[in-house]
C-alpha cells in the first residue's frame, strides 16, 4: 500500500486559477474570495451549529435541487434552527451567486448555521442575529483519473453512531465523526474511510455512501448498499437506488459484514461531487483493477438521470 500515494478520495480535484477570484455569497451579498468572512462569535465557527449541502451545476441548473433543499429543511427543522428564508429567495441566491461567476458548471457549498452568538456558549438562546447563510460555488470537476480508475478504502475503527448520540442523518457542520476516520483511513494509506454502524455491519464512508455488487443463489448480480439506518440520506445514494429499480437492477438496502464486501464482484462509493466510483480495493483486498461492468452500467444511467433532471428544471 505505500507504494500508491492518497489522493483526496472521490473529492479529488484539478486546481482551478478562476477560483482565487470567484464571488462567495454571504447573507445574499457577494464578496470577493479574500473579503468572503464570518465572526468569530458565528454558530458554526463555534461550534459546529448548522447544516449544509454539496450541490452540482449542469448545464447552467442545480441537479436534483428539490431534493437537496428538503434535506436542508429537515435538517434545520430537526435542530430547531430557523433558516429565515424562504426557499425561493435561497434558490434566488444560489444562481445569484453562479452568475455573478458566469459559472454554467461548477460545485456549490451552500452552508447555513445557527448566526451570531453574544458570548461563546453552547445554548441557542445567545443568539443575537439570524442565521448566517453562505454559498460558495468553485470551478471544480471529479478527475477522470478517479470515475474510471476508482479509489481504495481502508475500515477503520471509528464508528456511525446511535440516533441519540447524534443522528447520522443529519447532514450537520459538526463533522469531527467523519474527519477522525478520514484521518484513520489516510494514515492507513488508502483513499477514503468505510466505517461499521454500532453492531458492526458497514454502514457508509467518511464522505460518500458505499455499495457493493454480489450474485445471488441463482447467479443475478444484486446491488447492495447498507440499510440506510446510520448514514446520512444521500441524495446520490437514494438517485443510485432509484435507477437500479427503474432499470431492472436488483438493489436491497441491507446489513451485511466485512466478509460479504471483501468476496464481492465490485463495489463504489456514491456522492454528489463525483457521482459513482469504483472502489478497487478495501483493506488490501483487491476487487477490480479499475470500474467493472456494473459501475460503468450505473455511472451511465446516473448521468442520464441527471441530464433529465436539469433539462426540465427551470431557473429563477
Amino acid at each position: 500500500m505505500t507504494g500508491h500515494q492518497t489522493s483526496l478520495g472521490t473529492h479529488d480535484y484539478a486546481p482551478d486559477a478562476r477560483n482565487e477570484t470567484i464571488l462567495i455569497n454571504v447573507n445574499g451579498v457577494l464578496r470577493p474570495r479574500a473579503e468572503a468572512m464570518v465572526s468569530v462569535f458565528d454558530s458554526g465557527f463555534m461550534l459546529g451549529d448548522g447544516v449544509w449541502e454539496g450541490l452540482r451545476v449542469h448545464a447552467g441548473r442545480v441537479a436534483f435541487l428539490d431534493q437537496h433543499l428538503d434535506r436542508l429543511w429537515e435538517g434545520a427543522k430537526a435542530i430547531f434552527m430557523d433558516i429565515g428564508i424562504s426557499r425561493d429567495e435561497l434558490e434566488r441566491r444560489i444562481y445569484a451567486t453562479i452568475d455573478a461567476n458566469a459559472m454554467t458548471a461548477c460545485h456549490i457549498r451552500l452552508m447555513v448555521t445557527r448566526g451570531l452568538r453574544s458570548t461563546p456558549y453552547q445554548d441557542p438562546r445567545v443568539v443575537v442575529s439570524p442565521a448566517t447563510i453562505v454559498i460558495i460555488a468553485e470551478h471544480k470537476d471529479p478527475l477522470p483519473s478517479t470515475i474510471e480508475k476508482g479509489i481504495r478504502l481502508a475500515t477503520v475503527h471509528v464508528r456511525r453512531g446511535y440516533p441519540d448520540v447524534q443522528d447520522p442523518k443529519l447532514n450537520s457542520h459538526s463533522k469531527l465523526n467523519c474527519i477522525t476516520a478520514c484521518i484513520q483511513a489516510t494514515q492507513a494509506g488508502a483513499d477514503e474511510a468505510l466505517m461499521l454502524d454500532p453492531h458492526g455491519f458497514v454502514a457508509t464512508c467518511n464522505s460518500t455512501h458505499f455499495f457493493i455488487v454480489k450474485r445471488n443463489r441463482r447467479g443475478v448480480q444484486e446491488v447492495w448498499t447498507s440499510s440506510g439506518d446510520y448514514c446520512l440520506a444521500g441524495i446520490t445514494r437514494g438517485n443510485v437506488i432509484r435507477v437500479c429499480e427503474d432499470h431492472g437492477i436488483p438493489v436491497f438496502e441491507k446489513n451485511f459484514s466485512l466478509t460479504d464486501v471483501y468476496s464481492a464482484d465490485e463495489a463504489f462509493v456514491t456522492g454528489t461531487f463525483a457521482g459513482v466510483v469504483p472502489v478497487t480495493s478495501i483493506d488490501g483486498r483487491p476487487l477490480t483493477p479499475a470500474r467493472g461492468p456494473m459501475v460503468e452500467r450505473l455511472q451511465g444511467l446516473y448521468r442520464a438521470l441527471i441530464e433529465a433532471d436539469v433539462a426540465a428544471r427551470g431557473r429563477p
